[in-house]
C-alpha cells in the first residue's frame, strides 16, 4: 500500500484544500492533543529510520535534542537532494508540499521547536515556488504562526536555498551554510542534536523521513511496524533509472528484494538485454552484480551484500555497459563536489578520476588497478565527512566486481560499443 505517493497523486495535491480532502493534517491534529514526550514515544515505537541515507532511528535522534536543556531548539528539513540518481524528495516537494509541512509540525511539536527551515536544493526552482505558496496557505489557515491551531504554541517556517553544493546534504555542512558560513562539514562530536544551528540543539531530518510522520501519527506505531522489515519498518521511495523499461518512482515496503523492484515494478532490463550491474542507493552506494539482486532493500540487509541503502536510488546497467566509464564518471562527480576541506578527499578524488580517465582513454597501465586501490585505502576513514569514503568505496567495488572490464582496457581503447570515445581533456593534473 502507498501512503506517501497517494498524497502526491490526489487532485490538487499541492494545495491546502486538496491535501486536506485527501486526509491531510489529521496526524498533526492528533499530535497537538499529546504531550511532546508522547509524540516522541510514538515515533520511537514505530521504528522509523531516517530516509536521508544514514538510517538512524528518528525517535532516538529526537530524544537527544529533547533532553538537551538549551533553548531554542531548531528543526531543519534536508531538502538538498543532490545524490545522482535520486528524485524521491522532489516528488513530495512539488506534488505534496503540505505533507512535508505537516511532518515538520509533528516533529516541532515533539521537540518544542519554534523555528524550522527547509534547506532546499538550489536546482529545484519550481519546488521553491510551490513550497512558498504552501507555507503561505499554512500560515493563513493557522497551521503555522504564533498560535498554531489555537494551541498557544508557535512554529515559524522558512526556506533556505542551497547554492548548488552536493556537500551541503551532509547535516553539519548544511548547518554551516544555513548560518551563512562556508558549506563545509564540521568535526563530530559535538553532534547537531546538542550543538547545531546557532549553537543550539538541532534536529536535521530528510524530506521523506518527515513525510512518514503523518501516517505514523494517524495509523499508530503498531500499524507502521507491520509494513516491511520489522527491524526497518515502513515504506520506502525507490527512484529507479537506467536500463529498465519503466523508470520511475516506486513506493514499496522496506525489505523488498532488489530483483523484484527491477523486474516486477520497473519492467525488467530494457530491450531484453542481460543485467550487468546495479547501484542500489545512489552513486555513493557500492555497486552490486547481477547475481546479488536477491538482497532485501533496507538499511539492515544491504551491508551484508557489501553495499548500503543510501537514498534508495536504484541505477540499472545492462550487459553493454562499460563499468570503467561508469566509475570514471562517478569519480568526476565526487572530485567536482568535494568541498576541499580535507586533503585525502580533495586530492584523492582527483587522483582517482585521473587514473580512471587514463584507463578509459586507452592509456592504462597494468599497475593502475593496484594504484587505484592504494589511493582508495589512503582516503577511507581519513576525511571529515562520508563524501571521501563514498568515492573510495565506490571505486573499490567497481574494481572488485568488474576487474575484467578494467583489465580489458589495458593497452587499448574501451572494448564496449559507444564507449570508445576519449573522455576528453583532464583537469590539468600531472599524470599519475
Amino acid at each position: 500500500m502507498q501512503y506517501i505517493l497517494n498524497y502526491t497523486e490526489a487532485p490538487d495535491s499541492a494545495t491546502l484544500a486538496g491535501y486536506e480532502r485527501a486526509g491531510g493534517y489529521r496526524g498533526f491534529r492528533k499530535a497537538l492533543g499529546l504531550e511532546p514526550a508522547a509524540v516522541i514515544d510514538i515515533v520511537k515505537k514505530s521504528g522509523l529510520r531516517g530516509r536521508g541515507g544514514a538510517g538512524f532511528p528518528t525517535g532516538m535522534k529526537w530524544l537527544f535534542a529533547f533532553h538537551d536543556p538549551k533553548t531554542p531548539k531548531y528543526l531543519l528539513c534536508n531538502a538538498d537532494e543532490g545524490e545522482p540518481g535520486t528524485f524521491k524528495d522532489r516528488r513530495i516537494l512539488e506534488k505534496a508540499p503540505h505533507l512535508l509541512i505537516e511532518g515538520m509540525l509533528i516533529a516541532a511539536r515533539a521537540l518544542k521547536a519554534e523555528q524550522g527551515y527547509i534547506y532546499l536544493r538550489g536546482e529545484y526552482p519550481a519546488a521553491r515556488k510551490i513550497l512558498e505558496l504552501a507555507i503561505a496557505e499554512a500560515y493563513e489557515k493557522g497551521y503555522l504562526g504564533e498560535n498554531v491551531m489555537g494551541s498557544g504554541g508557535r512554529f515559524h517556517l522558512s526556506i533556505c536555498r542551497n547554492a548548488g553544493a552536493y556537500i551541503c546534504g551532509e547535516e553539519t555542512a548544511l548547518i554551516n551554510s544555513l548560518e551563512g558560513k562556508r558549506g563545509q562539514p564540521r568535526l563530530k562530536p559535538p553532534f547537531p542534536v546538542s550543538v547545531g544551528a546557532f549553537g543550539k540543539p538541532t534536529v536535521v531530518n530528510n524530506v521523506e523521513t518527515l513525510a512518514n510522520l503523518p501516517f505514523i501519527m494517524e495509523a499508530g506505531p503498531e500499524a507502521y511496524l507491520k509494513i516491511g522489515n520489522p527491524q526497518c519498518p515502513g515504506n520506502k521511495l525507490f527512484p529507479v533509472s537506467g536500463h529498465v523499461d519503466r523508470p520511475g518512482l516506486y513506493e514499496l515496503p522496506m525489505g523488498t528484494p532488489l530483483k523484484e523492484i527491477i523486474h516486477n515494478h520497473a519492467g525488467g532490463v530494457k530491450g531484453g538485454k542481460a543485467l550487468k550491474a546495479v547501484i542500489p542507493g545512489g552513486i555513493s552506494a557500492p555497486v552490486l552484480t547481477a547475481d546479488m539482486t536477491d538482497c532485501p532493500m533496507d538499511f539492515i540487509s544491504l551491508p551484508r551484500y557489501g553495499s548500503m541503502l543510501g537514498s534508495g536510488a536504484v541505477m540499472v546497467f545492462d550487459e553493454t555497459t562499460c563499468m570503467v566509464k561508469v566509475a570514471w564518471r562517478a569519480l568526476k562527480f565526487f572530485e567536482y563536489e568535494s568541498c576541499g576541506k580535507c586533503t585525502p578527499c580533495r586530492e584523492g578524488t582527483g587522483w582517482l578520476r585521473t587514473v580512471l580517465e587514463r584507463i578509459e582513454a586507452g592509456g592504462g597501465r597494468h599497475s593502475d588497478i593496484a594504484l587505484l586501490e592504494d589511493i582508495c585505502n589512503n582516503i577511507i576513514g581519513k576525511t571529515f565527512c562520508p563524501l571521501g569514503d563514498g568515492a573510495a568505496f565506490a571505486a573499490l567495488n567497481f574494481i572488485k566486481h568488474f576487474r575484467a572490464d578494467f583489465e580489458a582496457h589495458m593497452g587499448g581503447r574501451c572494448p564496449y560499443e559507444n564507449s570508445a570515445k576519449s573522455p576528453g581533456a583532464g583537469s590539468g593534473r600531472p599524470a599519475a
